[in-house]
């Protein structure tokens, strides 16, 4: 888990691991067969993802074969995507994070440009910009979008008369009444940092609500999170829940395994997260998929409350690779309705696609029916990484402290605010 950004990621391992043969990017061979390596992390959903489409592909295109090979996701994996492009050896598909993170790649030297490519003939538009740099397009979408805000145990819900909150204060009192009943009302697994960001990055809806010119002051240098009261209160809410007492024993050293297990089995009512944790909670749990939902964190208006998404990561073609043409197939591929089917094959779909024509299955799992209502109503606004490319490396461990008690709000606000300029100057920002 890097800085603002937000994924799912199973344990680092400190080396690339092959999930298949070793086969390097060679020429064609004799058979005309080519041969394409695929990086991914090794998140367990990701992995089941890639092998069904990977499969899928290699049936409608006999002429390609894919090596899939596994990278650790944080800053570890970070780090190996950064260092491969930067040698030219990275793998001719790459899967990783569409937003912010793609800036730091430097795309129009390490990237193969895809701009008016017939590759993205079946991306939604409205998804370009968040694998663009500087008008140019380097990515297609890989998997569905996400929620970030609340997931909640529905029959908890039921149990205790609980109906789903659309203010602050009503999920606060939501949550006197789950500590009333013995249950952990807020889950917090502060052992893996990066899941203390929910409270401040999955209330980016309501801070455009209220400011919907913040981001764009925030990329300028213009607008700050400490001085910036629709932005403060991400980091207000996160230390109220800690200091009402809401929170589950043990938060500072529970990990994101611990979590999931608490909400499943109904010994906490909410958990704030993205809705992509729920693939690899399905396996253990097979009831969650209808039992446990997702809503957005509540603001402080009732009358304006949706929830903040996090698009779909992005499949990218390093300039490196020595066969662009057969990654440009398969990226075609994972941007099409076949390629989205082979997804939601491999993986149940946590949210909506952003290919056209894609569909979730009949079946899909309340998290997404939940995620898709906020979406087709308008009620949702992209998180800050998909619209300024300002971030800092050391959120989540401001959050921690936040939400321990340790710092206060402003005081966190603050440091995050100074976090942040270093990578705005790397960046060439104008007003940095």
């Amino acid at each position: 888990m890097k800085a603002a950004c937000l994924r799912v990621a199973a344990a680092a391992t400190a080396v690339v691991t092959s999930l298949t043969s070793c086969g390097s990017s060679e020429p064609t061979s004799a058979d005309g067969t080519v041969t394409l390596k695929l990086l991914i992390d090794n998140a367990e959903a990701t992995v089941a993802a890639a092998e069904s489409v990977v499969r899928a592909f290699e049936a409608a295109e006999p002429t390609v074969e894919i090596d899939t090979e596994t990278r650790p996701g944080g800053a570890e994996g970070d780090n190996i995507v950064k260092t491969r492009l930067s040698t030219g050896e990275m793998a001719d598909v790459f899967w990783y994070n569409s937003g912010s993170l793609i800036q730091a790649l430097n795309p129009s030297q390490t990237l193969v440009d895809l701009t008016g490519d017939p590759v993205l003939a079946n991306v939604q538009e409205s998804y370009l910009p968040v694998v663009s740099h500087q008008d140019k397009v380097y990515g297609v979408p890989a998997g569905t979008a996400a929620g970030g805000g609340i997931l909640y145990n529905r029959k908890v819900y039921a149990d205790l008369g609980l109906e789903t909150p659309r203010s602050w204060a009503e999920f606060m009192a939501n949550n006197d009444k789950v500590k009333a009943a013995g249950l952990a009302p807020v889950i917090s697994t502060f052992k893996e940092t990066w899941t203390s960001q929910l409270f401040v990055l999955g209330d980016f809806y309501n801070v455009q609500a209220a400011v919907p010119a913040f981001a764009a002051g925030y990329t300028a240098n213009k607008a700050k999170y400490a001085t910036t009261p629709a932005a403060l209160s991400g980091f207000r809410k996160l230390a109220e829940v800690h200091a009402a007492g809401l929170l589950n024993d043990g938060f500072g050293s529970a990990t994101l395994d611990n979590g999931l297990k608490l909400l499943a089995e109904g010994k906490g009512a909410h958990y704030p997260m993205l809705t992509g944790v729920m693939p690899a909670l399905i396996e253990q749990y097979p009831s969650v998929k209808t039992d446990i939902g997702f809503f957005g964190i509540p603001g402080d208006d009732p009358g304006t409350h949706g929830a903040t998404v996090w698009e779909p990561a992005g499949a990218y073609i390093p300039a490196s690779s020595e066969h662009v043409d057969a990654a440009k197939k398969f990226l075609a591929f994972i941007a099409s309705p076949a390629g989205a089917q082979a997804f939601s094959e491999g993986v149940a779909p946590t949210g909506p696609y952003r290919i056209k024509g894609a569909e979730l299955p009949e079946d899909v799992i309340q998290v997404a029916r939940d995620l898709s209502a906020y979406i087709e109503s308008g009620a949702s606004a992209p998180a800050l990484e998909f619209v300024s490319p300002v971030k800092g490396p050391s959120l989540e461990q401001i959050t921690v402290a936040v939400g321990s008690g340790l710092t206060t709000p402003a005081e966190g606000a603050a440091q995050y605010d100074k976090d942040v300029e270093k990578q705005a100057r790397q960046l060439g920002l104008a007003g940095w």
